[in-house]
């Protein structure tokens, strides 16, 4: 191969980091404001408007930071830190191409459940150093619930990397597009569930009742409950991106692997795919959400319990069919 022939595709393969990058970055405060205001659609309400998450990272990203005198720096700095590991795993998993992009052979699927568990340890963390009591009530709940989603999240993986012989999500997206009668298996069906339960709990849109003040039912939100101006722009950011992430991984890998193209044009294509990918899972969402009926906040380990079921289910299978 000539040495122009190298550079030309290295800087293919730049092109298209560059793209899933800031797709990731660009359009994850998007798909938030859809969501919301679908819901309030169908709640026969106005509603804000789809770019609202914008106007307010636009809003906070121009205020001034406050922390307490009793927070720490780890509580300065998580969010800065989680955002940076949220915006790894975008370069390592098939969230707008379905190749693979610069550094995705330093991690695998395991890698990648790996570093969303340490995201959540480090706003964990941050929570623990703010001084507050309320974020760390906020910190024990999130670990008391994590116990299943990170199990959920693993296990998931894991056996989805026995299926497939691989631990390459490119490569499972890949081995679905090629073979689907692998995508009706109880094996693939059980996994899926599995995730998607996990995606509705980790994006907020599961429905949760708390009596008394609104405040008792934070989970998530209840960690950068003391933050304000940039850092909390930039937790609300790594916030939105986590949800992209999973959800790409739910809709790239489990529920619908195909349409995505390859190359600088067809990752530009991509983008109006994604977009419509996502418009019918935030349809989903959404009727989950408004039309079942809340749980109370310990029923959470319940729901949870049985995601984890349905991935251990998913395990053995697994282990069977290989």
């Amino acid at each position: 191969m000539h040495k122009g022939e190298v550079t030309i595709f290295n800087l293919d393969i730049f092109g298209e980091t560059l793209i899933q990058l800031f797709t990731v970055l660009f359009l994850s405060p998007l798909f938030i404001g859809i969501s919301n205001r679908l819901k309030a659609v169908i709640e026969s309400r106005r509603g804000p408007s789809i770019f609202q998450p914008y106007y307010d990272l636009w809003k906070l990203l121009g205020k001034e930071s406050l922390a307490s005198k009793d927070a720490g720096s780890i509580f300065v700095y998580a969010p800065y830190a989680a955002f940076a590991v949220y915006c790894l795993i975008s370069l390592v998993i098939p969230v707008v191409l379905p190749q693979p992009v610069y550094f995705t052979a330093t991690v695998d699927f395991l890698g990648g459940a790996l570093l969303f568990g340490l995201a959540g340890f480090i706003k964990m963390l941050a929570a623990m150093d703010s001084g507050s009591n309320f974020t760390a009530l906020g910190a024990a709940r999130v670990a008391s619930f994590g116990i299943f989603a990170e199990g959920t999240l693993i296990l998931v993986f894991f056996a989805v990397a026995l299926i497939t012989s691989t631990n390459n999500p490119y490569v499972t997206n890949s081995f679905l597009v090629a073979n689907p009668d692998a995508y009706l298996t109880l094996a693939h069906i059980s996994a899926t569930a599995a995730f998607l339960m996990l995606f509705i709990f980790e994006s907020g849109r599961l429905p949760v009742e708390s009596t008394g003040l609104m405040e008792l039912g934070m989970v998530d939100d209840a960690l950068s409950y003391e933050y304000s101006g940039k850092l909390l722009a930039v937790s609300k950011w790594g916030s939105y991106i986590k949800q992209y992430l999973l959800g790409a991984v739910l809709l790239n890998v489990f529920l619908l692997p195909w349409g995505l193209q390859t190359g600088i044009i067809g990752s530009l294509l991509d983008i109006p795919v994604m977009i419509l990918k996502w418009v019918a899972l935030i349809a989903v969402l959404v009727v989950v959400e408004t039309t079942f009926a809340k749980m109370r906040l310990f029923k959470i380990q319940d729901y949870l319990s049985i995601a984890f079921a349905l991935s251990l289910l998913f395990l053995i299978l697994s282990l069977v069919v290989t």
